[in-house]
């Protein structure tokens, strides 16, 4: 997993054009704490991914641009263009995840 430290390094992965996960997290999120040990596992079941974690709280504008309000919240991008998301006000579960990702 990526853990996004620049806007520079966020943009480069997007402009990048691989299908890429971005994970909005934030350490104060009590359902991004129960994925976090997920996470590892979730990356290695769907290996044609690039997943990066981008704490929402150091990235606002980015959350922003991309119309991010909840988290845990994942976008799915392929070619800098958002493909699909996942986002509701359940927990999501490492099943849930891995059954979202396999549609792309």
């Amino acid at each position: 997993m990526i853990q996004a430290l620049s806007y520079e390094q966020v943009a480069r992965q997007i402009e990048s054009g691989s299908k890429t996960v971005l994970l909005f997290t934030a350490d104060w999120c009590g359902d991004c704490q129960y994925l976090y040990p997920l996470l590892e596992a979730i990356e290695t079941e769907n290996s044609d991914f690039t997943f990066m974690q981008v704490d929402r709280d150091n990235f606002m504008d980015l959350a922003q641009q991309w119309d991010v309000f909840g988290i845990p919240s994942l976008i799915v991008l392929e070619n800098g263009r958002e493909i699909g998301r996942f986002v509701d006000k359940n927990r999501k579960t490492k099943d849930e995840i891995n059954a979202f990702l396999k549609g792309f």
